[in-house]
């Protein structure tokens, strides 16, 4: 039987004190509210009180960490699970499924959300000297990485700054810098650094995917944005389903019904207004697969929806 070296005891013991410490943090700054964004720009804590069914979600580039509880995501035919011991990293937007599989009253699900800032990245990438990225596994735009310690304290460093708000301004950037630095040198770091890099292919994925989110509502011509972002359009085509496990016309279909759906739950169109409004010509194909991603007619889900206490579109 393998014997457990002291060293890592005691590295386990500091990581479940500071989860833990991180995880007090978060449950008193969402004592009254599921989602709250912070003070600090790009920061959103997050707390769920029991296991929800999968929800669909857009997810921004971030980093999402876990201080309790766990999430399921669902992108494509991959499965994403994170908790306390691993992050979720995304690099590019993109359409999910989101399930919490491990929350209660008791033990609420704690975690929280921070968006990548690509300009600041790049800048740390040019100014410092930093160790080669490990290798990386696959090219997609979502991935699990290893909590550390390191990275753990920083982020509750960042977390305590919510208590004293006259600082944020000059420690909040600081801080952000040492988290963004051990993210480049973690085992995720490789595709941070794709992220950040100018003529990367992941960069140009991500023009083409901000393209598709400001013009989802009208036709999508593969040649003309492979031609905007400097791909043939096999080349493009490829690494567009590489990066986000799905192809530009199913990404615009996901965009054009989450689209739908917020207008008629949020702004109480009908059907038929909604689904012309995001760039369906045919009710019937509108109804047809609204009904394939949700589960439901239109009209029966948002009925549904409105019956829910909290409806959320979006969860992190």
């Amino acid at each position: 039987m393998e014997k457990v070296r002291p060293d890592n005891v005691i590295e386990k013991t500091k990581m479940d004190r500071a989860l833990e410490a991180l995880g007090g943090d978060i449950a008193r700054l969402t004592e009254t509210a599921e989602r709250v964004v912070t003070k600090i720009p790009e920061l959103i804590l997050f707390r769920r009180e029991s296991i929800t069914l999968p929800t669909v979600g857009m997810y921004e580039p971030s980093i999402c960490v876990m201080a309790q509880g766990a999430k399921r995501i669902q992108l494509g035919g991959d499965t994403f699970v994170y908790d306390s011991r691993h992050y979720l990293i995304t690099s590019v937007d993109l359409p999910t499924f989101v399930q919490v599989t491990d929350a209660s009253r008791e033990k609420p699900c704690l975690g929280f959300m921070l968006k990548l800032d690509q300009a600041e990245i790049s800048q740390l990438m040019l100014d410092q000297r930093l160790p080669s990225p490990r290798p990386q596994q696959s090219s997609r735009g979502m991935a699990i990485g290893d909590v550390t310690l390191s990275l753990i304290t920083a982020f509750q460093r960042l977390l305590a700054l919510l208590l004293e708000p006259d600082d944020i301004p000059v420690l909040a950037p600081m801080i952000r810098r040492e988290i963004y630095y051990r993210l480049l040198v973690g085992d995720q770091g490789l595709r941070l650094r794709q992220m950040a890099a100018i003529e990367s292919q992941n960069r140009q994925i991500a023009r083409a995917i901000e393209w598709i989110k400001i013009n989802f509502s009208h036709s999508v011509k593969i040649e003309e944005l492979a031609s905007q972002v400097g791909m043939s359009p096999s080349t493009f085509h490829h690494h567009f389903r590489t990066i986000t496990a799905m192809s530009p016309l199913q990404y615009q279909k996901k965009l054009r019904l989450n689209e739908a759906r917020r207008l008629m739950l949020s702004e109480r169109l009908d059907a038929t207004t909604a689904g012309t409004q995001v760039g369906y010509e045919s009710p019937s194909q509108f109804s047809r697969e609204y009904r394939r991603l949700f589960g439901n007619s239109p009209l029966r889900d948002i009925r549904s929806l409105r019956e829910m206490s909290s409806p959320q579109l979006v969860i992190y």
